[in-house]
């Protein structure tokens, strides 16, 4: 018999956002690309075109419709919107830099995965909350494209909780990885586990400058 193909996830984080909301904990704020995301999302797309994609699905939140805007209009897929996509709630942090956060609350901000996964945020979402929109947005997926590879386009907290579904992981844990702006992580969902087959590939930072000139 035939062995089935895995279900293929690739995850994308937005592109940098602009310049005023870097290190800042953004969240929910609707923020725009800066013109180096701009950038990057084309040499992403560009990239992404010599890939096999099934379908699209993405947040609705501008960073993430702006860095997926060169990739759709150049013939791809059309996308289907999850709004529970959307960053994680920082609330009381939203629009602070780390230094604010750790002076006003006295946290260790390089911690702030643990801090979401206790629900210390003041007046933002707590690791269950967080999981519980993300979790039904993950699985629907996965159930409806066995055996196709599927692009995900969201935020970097996002990626972080479906990392921690699919390789069932505390939260906190992935705190190992890193996820840098228009950046890809691929995973392979094979019967009874999850692997991961590319990690924070960011086409713009990882492909020769002369590969990008369309």
């Amino acid at each position: 018999m035939p062995t089935a193909l895995p279900t293929s996830l690739l995850l994308v984080r937005h592109a940098e956002v602009e310049a005023r909301y870097h290190r800042i904990f953004g969240g929910k704020i609707d923020m725009n690309l800066s013109p180096r995301g701009h950038e990057q999302a084309r040499v992403l797309a560009k990239y992404l075109h010599a890939k096999k994609i099934d379908t699209i699905y993405a947040s609705p939140m501008k960073r993430v419709q702006q860095t997926l805007a060169p990739f759709l209009g150049n013939g791809a897929t059309q996308q289907t919107i999850f709004k529970d996509l959307r960053e994680v709630d920082f609330g009381d942090w939203t629009g602070l830099n780390w230094e604010q956060v750790a002076k006003k609350f006295n946290l260790l901000t390089h911690e702030w995965l643990e801090h979401i996964q206790q629900g210390i945020l003041p007046n933002g979402e707590n690791g269950a909350q967080f999981r519980s929109r993300v979790e039904p947005c993950v699985r629907q997926i996965v159930e409806s494209h066995p055996g196709q590879t599927v692009g995900v386009f969201c935020h970097g907290g996002v990626i972080r909780m479906i990392l921690s579904i699919l390789l069932e992981l505390p939260l906190p844990r992935t705190n190992m990885f890193e996820i840098e702006y228009a950046s890809i992580t691929q995973i392979a969902l094979q019967p009874g586990h999850a692997e991961i087959e590319l990690l924070n590939f960011a086409p713009w930072r990882d492909v020769p400058a002369d590969c990008h000139s369309s």
